[in-house]
């Protein structure tokens, strides 16, 4: 199983310091009214009502800023997602939940805000730390489930476990990646029924 990721974003200062904090709350609301390829770093310094240069101590860039916003939403979805798994017993019904919960998050947070909907899709495109811990992060729960699943009996065992793992990831990744999702929404009602059914049929022993 692939060793644990964690979330590298490009931040300064005390991690834990409160100024970040109410940089990237007052940066999330700017985002999401004026989007966020229009505004500039002294845009938001001007917004926020710090200097310039206050912000650049805890942040390196715009984009960082941003990275840490978009790191938010996908714990958010993370953590609906694996709420939603833990929430039953049988592998096969965790894979049911994962699809329906990964289709539900991922509309969710990319969908009601539109002008949020922009960071998504500059950290899909310029491939983010964020995105990349995300997709691997969906890729171990999976892997965690197949696993499960073979132990109790329950799924195949003749395919690798990672090649099935991975096979099964890129049934989901138009629900996972935002620029996907945007051709999608059309299946979204039906996807994660009938895409988790025939992953299951896949996986029968």
């Amino acid at each position: 199983m692939s060793k644990a990721i964690t979330t590298t974003v490009s931040a300064r200062g005390p991690a834990d310091h409160e100024v970040r904090d109410q940089i990237v709350a007052a940066a999330t609301e700017h985002f999401s009214r004026y989007g966020y390829e229009k505004t500039t770093v002294s845009d938001l310094a001007k917004a926020i009502g710090f200097s310039k240069a206050y912000i650049y101590k805890f942040f390196e860039s715009k984009q960082a800023i941003g990275e840490m916003i978009c790191a938010n939403c996908l714990r958010d979805i993370e953590a609906q997602v694996r709420a939603a798994v833990d929430g039953v017993d049988r592998p096969p019904e965790k894979l049911r939940r994962m699809f329906k919960a990964v289709v539900e998050e991922s509309l969710r947070l990319f969908s009601e805000d539109r002008k949020l909907y922009e960071i998504a899709t500059s950290a899909v495109t310029e491939r983010w730390q964020a995105v990349l811990t995300h997709e691997e992060r969906i890729r171990q729960l999976l892997h965690e489930i197949l696993r499960e699943g073979r132990e109790t009996g329950e799924f195949e065992r003749k395919t690798p476990l990672d090649e099935a793992a991975r096979a099964i990831y890129l049934v989901l990744h138009p629900y996972v990646n935002p620029l996907l999702l945007q051709h999608s929404f059309d299946y979204t009602d039906e996807a994660p029924a009938q895409l988790s059914s025939l992953v299951l049929r896949s996986l029968s022993p």
